[in-house]
């Protein structure tokens, strides 16, 4: 049977982007504030066999060739921008 939670003093800013992204995903906040407390507190399992595969996947994906330390960390840098 579902539980009821109630939240008291909610920063403002947290508040606002769950309302922002609640809008964007045409949720109410309830269901909102339910996805994201799923998002980050139940595990995500993949299957060893399906991590493997994507490893595979994405190294036949890549050219072929070594990369640099150099190209290594400008790849790195460019996905946290």
């Amino acid at each position: 049977m579902p539980t009821t939670l109630t939240l008291k003093n909610i920063p403002d800013a947290v508040y606002a982007r769950l309302k922002h992204s609640a809008q964007a995903n045409r949720r109410s906040m309830n269901s909102e504030a339910i996805i994201c407390l799923e998002t980050v507190l139940t595990p995500f399992r993949v299957a060893s066999a399906q991590r493997l595969a994507s490893a595979r996947a994405l190294r036949e994906a890549l050219p072929k060739g070594h990369f640099s330390a150099h190209d290594i960390e400008a790849v790195k840098a460019q996905g946290r921008a």
